[in-house]
């Protein structure tokens, strides 16, 4: 599913064609998403501007000038960039057309994302607002996980998944960061020393970061905002490399499950 630096590639991607922009219409032909769009969105935007489009956690803020759209990705959804001419395929669910002929399409064959509408502040969403921080900002870094770790014993993988400790941070990143940071991911989150925490609050910046910059991770079926896959993939270390010689010392990479998770990693490597 998309994760955060898909999100964020989305979020860069869609700005600059949007932004100070005048909704010409809305065309719903789903409706019934993983929560229902609202039924008067077209009356909504209709002939309003976008002032901004940013991210929080997994969630895209379009924000105009009577309340923000609510955009989550689910499993498998995308917003693409095209002209107002191109024709619907299946899945393409969501239109918010632009009086510059720039049509912004939601397509989601799983449809288990969203799309929903507030007048508040975003930041008071049911959805939003017991949230932990944002990964890459100055308020994320070892000494905030160091002490919500403290006497958990879930393993560390989960720990860092977790939204409520930090966002963004899914399955693929946190395999990557851990193996990254040297730490067995099936470790008592509660046993790891804060030198050791911070220096995995610094790997999965770098992992995001990286990830950010090839345009997200395609595994199955995420593309950009010109349809165009991610490639991060190219660079994993662990995630998907089972059996695999570590990229480090050559060990074969194990794999076990963690909550229902893949999770790939080095005994060499990853105490």
């Amino acid at each position: 599913m998309p994760e955060l630096p898909e999100v964020e590639t989305t979020v860069r991607g869609i700005a600059p064609h949007i932004e100070d922009q005048i909704i010409n219409k809305v065309v719903v032909r789903q409706p019934q998403l993983r929560w229902p769009v609202p039924e008067n969105l077209n009356q909504i935007l209709t002939k309003r501007t976008v002032r901004s489009v940013s991210r929080r956690a997994k969630y895209l803020l379009i924000r105009t000038d009577n309340g923000t759209l609510i955009v989550h990705l689910g499993m498998s959804g995308s917003l693409r960039i095209l002209s107002v001419d191109k024709p619907a395929e299946k899945h393409d669910h969501i239109d918010i057309e632009f009086e510059n002929n720039t049509l912004l399409r939601y397509n989601d064959p799983r449809r288990f994302g969203a799309m929903l509408w507030t007048t508040q502040s975003p930041a008071q969403h049911e959805l939003l607002k017991d949230l932990g921080p944002e990964p890459l900002l100055s308020d994320f870094d070892g000494n905030h996980l160091y002490k919500l770790s403290r006497n958990r014993k879930t393993p560390v993988k989960s720990f860092i998944m977790d939204s409520h400790v930090v966002v963004g941070v899914g399955n693929i990143y946190a395999n990557e960061a851990l193996f990254m940071a040297g730490i067995h991911p099936s470790r008592h989150a509660g046993r790891i020393s804060l030198i050791r925490y911070q220096r995995l609050a610094d790997c999965i910046k770098t992992v995001l970061q990286d990830a950010i910059q090839q345009g997200g991770t395609t595994l199955r079926n995420f593309v950009n905002e010109s349809g165009n896959p991610g490639y991060f993939k190219q660079q994993l270390r662990v995630y998907g490399r089972t059996e695999l010689p570590c990229r480090q010392c050559l060990f074969p990479l194990r794999e076990i499950r963690i909550n229902n998770r893949s999770t790939v990693f080095c005994l060499e490597c990853q105490k």
